[in-house]
């Protein structure tokens, strides 16, 4: 697996900016983790505030605001947010993904 492709749920994926900006968003709205781009990178030792309980949170909180099921047994084995990031690949509220599905344009 390269690491410049990270693999999400249904093949390879291109993080990009905007996807890493709507991620740590989501961290910050969703479980109250106001992170940067270097915090999300770094290990989960790193994090004071970081535990079991948290990753819970976090594995609800992608399923709720993508539609879409996290790999909870990848996710468990990740070391960092920037690792758990590249296993869901881009966080799109669900709304704009139904939304897409269903535009016939």
């Amino acid at each position: 697996m390269s690491r410049d492709r990270p693999t999400g749920p249904t093949g390879p994926t291109d993080i990009a900016a905007s996807d890493t900006a709507r991620f740590l968003d989501l961290l910050r709205d969703g479980l109250g983790l106001d992170l940067t781009e270097e915090q999300a990178a770094a290990d989960f030792d790193t994090l004071s505030d970081w535990d079991s309980v948290q990753l819970l949170r976090l594995v609800m909180v992608l399923e709720r605001e993508t539609g879409r099921p996290v790999p909870v047994g990848r996710v468990l084995r990740a070391r960092s947010m920037r690792e758990i990031q590249e296993l869901v690949g881009p966080v799109e509220p669900v709304e704009q993904v139904t939304n897409e599905r269903t535009d016939t344009r």
